[in-house]
């Protein structure tokens, strides 16, 4: 299994503080995102992806998040095996993202 692409939350934060326009999705359960998300980002729950694969972008980077940073990546490996090249997970998740 390759590595998945990672990115910290220090550098999604200055990356969406800039301006940056990036496709974010939230793959936790929807009592998960109750709690709150990352303002921009879509929730499509991770058992939900097979069946929704048509909203997301696949040319594009996109930027995978969950609690803690495992069903992220699972996501990532997923979606990278299906063609989608640039999957990247959210280290440490909403977890990290909190701190």
């Amino acid at each position: 299994m390759n590595q998945v692409p990672e990115i910290t939350p220090a550098e999604l934060k200055a990356r969406l503080q800039s301006g940056e326009v990036i496709q974010l999705i939230d793959v936790r359960e929807d009592e998960e995102v109750a709690a709150g998300m990352i303002p921009g980002a879509k929730h499509i729950p991770l058992g939900q992806i097979p069946n929704r694969l048509d909203e997301i972008e696949k040319t594009e980077e996109t930027i995978f998040i969950c609690r803690s940073g495992y069903r992220s990546e699972r996501a990532c490996e997923y979606l990278t095996d299906l063609g989608y090249p640039g999957c990247v997970n959210l280290v440490g998740g909403m977890i990290a993202w909190s701190e």
